[in-house]
């Protein structure tokens, strides 16, 4: 069951493949997505657009996905923000659930999974 609501999402993830495949993920349920391959990326996107939902990975180069979420929840508090990552298990683990990280997804997840993130965040939005 897809969502009635649309939302502006901002994926950021560096590998394109994941990218490509997230971004078609969110587009099957009609939300309106802007993708970019680094945190300065999306940093600087934040700064001329709005969204209403962040996707990002944890490994990325140069600026983490935990820092990137700190960043941008210091900016815009209320925004919630999925953080996608291969070691969701470790994180867990460790419990070392990044700040600013509404809800941790372990890679690999099906289309089911990721509407699920979304639709809890809508509800809280």
């Amino acid at each position: 069951m897809t969502s009635t609501l649309t939302w502006r999402v901002l994926l950021v993830d560096d590998d394109t493949l994941v990218r490509d495949s997230v971004r078609r993920m969110l587009e099957f349920d009609r939300h309106k997505v802007t993708a970019v391959g680094s945190a300065a990326e999306a940093l600087k996107l934040c700064d001329t657009e709005t969204f209403d939902l962040i996707v990002l990975d944890y490994i990325m180069p140069v600026m983490k996905g935990d820092k990137l979420a700190e960043a941008l929840k210091g900016r815009f508090p209320n925004l919630p923000i999925i953080m996608i990552t291969a070691d969701a298990e470790k994180l867990d683990e460790t419990a070392e659930r990044p700040a600013g990280v509404d809800i941790l997804m372990a890679k690999p997840f099906q289309l089911s999974d990721l509407r699920d993130a979304v639709n809890k965040l809508m509800v809280k939005a």
